[in-house]
């Protein structure tokens, strides 16, 4: 149990260091960038360009704030039984896993603050070479922990590595 709790606690501290992170540039972006020219980083490359996203990636889904927010707590929920599960910080096996299950529940948490209290995103992070979409750092913890999970998942965890997620009758994972 003590070592449930500690994965919890780890988890809850995390996020609310790398959601602070996430705010806080966030917060930057509206001071400084909102209804002003893009402040550029390298010319042509990359800037930094004030956008409201009311949608998901890429802008899809646009004005479906319930779906996003009731999406953010299923991921949240997700990310509180991965940690409850896997064992202690003591066995190393599981720190990627530890790692992107905070990431994502910390982007998904970053955004969701965003969706319920102004009804959009901000995004700031702008490629202009490749005119990728604009993101945030919520977006960056995000992508970068599911392609980190899918390369974990496929090339270093095996099966019984996964089991610790199952539910056994009568007993929690």
């Amino acid at each position: 149990m003590k070592t449930r709790l500690l994965n919890l606690l780890s988890l809850v501290i995390a996020n609310t260091v790398l959601v602070f992170i996430d705010q806080y540039t966030k917060m930057l972006a509206v001071s400084y960038l909102k209804n002003n020219n893009p402040f550029v980083i390298l010319e042509g490359v990359f800037e930094l360009l004030y956008s409201e996203n009311r949608g998901a990636a890429f802008g899809m889904l646009q004005g479906r704030q319930s779906f996003f927010f009731l999406i953010s707590i299923v991921v949240v929920g997700g990310a509180v039984f991965a940690m409850w599960c896997m064992p202690g910080w003591a066995n190393k096996r599981y720190h990627w896993l530890k790692f992107c299950t905070i990431m994502i529940a910390s982007g998904a948490i970053g955004n969701m603050i965003d969706r319920v209290s102004q009804g959009y995103v901000v995004d700031f992070l702008y490629f202009k070479l490749i005119d990728f979409p604009i993101f945030n750092v919520a977006d960056i913890y995000v992508t970068t922990a599911t392609f980190i999970l899918l390369l974990v998942l496929c090339f270093y965890y095996k099966d019984e590595d996964l089991s610790v997620f199952q539910i056994k009758k009568g007993e929690s994972c």
